[in-house]
């Protein structure tokens, strides 16, 4: 996702980012996917304003981006699902589990598809916001 997302000010807001988490998951239409699994690789983006945390120099008022991101593994490697959509949008549930969070972009890659002709890289992009 390119676009910024806005705060009720129209400003940006601030990004965390985690890139390139990996972790073996059984996601797939394919039976041998779900038997033998791959690896899953994932970008997550949140999207909250970090003032307040970088003001009281607060853990507790931003996210613990390395509880994130066993959470996020955790997801991957856990209960199989068809498609990769679906995976994305249980990790985006986690992603705006926090309570600054106001949007999140998931990117899961799934760079070991069954795709019959040569490619670098399968990935479904998407971005939620908070309820």
């Amino acid at each position: 996702m390119t676009s910024p997302v806005l705060d009720a000010d129209g400003r940006p807001l601030d990004q965390i980012a985690l890139v390139g988490l990996r972790a073996r998951g059984r996601h797939g239409v394919l039976e041998h996917e779900q038997q033998l699994g791959q690896t899953f690789v994932v970008d997550v983006v949140l999207h909250l304003d970090t003032r307040a945390a970088a003001a009281a120099d607060d853990l507790t008022a931003t996210v613990h981006y390395g509880v994130l991101a066993e959470q996020v593994v955790d997801v991957v490697r856990g209960e199989p699902v068809q498609l990769v959509e679906t995976l994305a949008e249980r990790i985006a549930a986690v992603a705006l589990a926090p309570e600054p969070v106001v949007a999140a972009d998931v990117t899961v890659h799934k760079p070991q598809a069954p795709v019959e002709v040569p490619f670098d890289d399968v990935q479904v992009r998407i971005r939620r916001w908070r309820a």
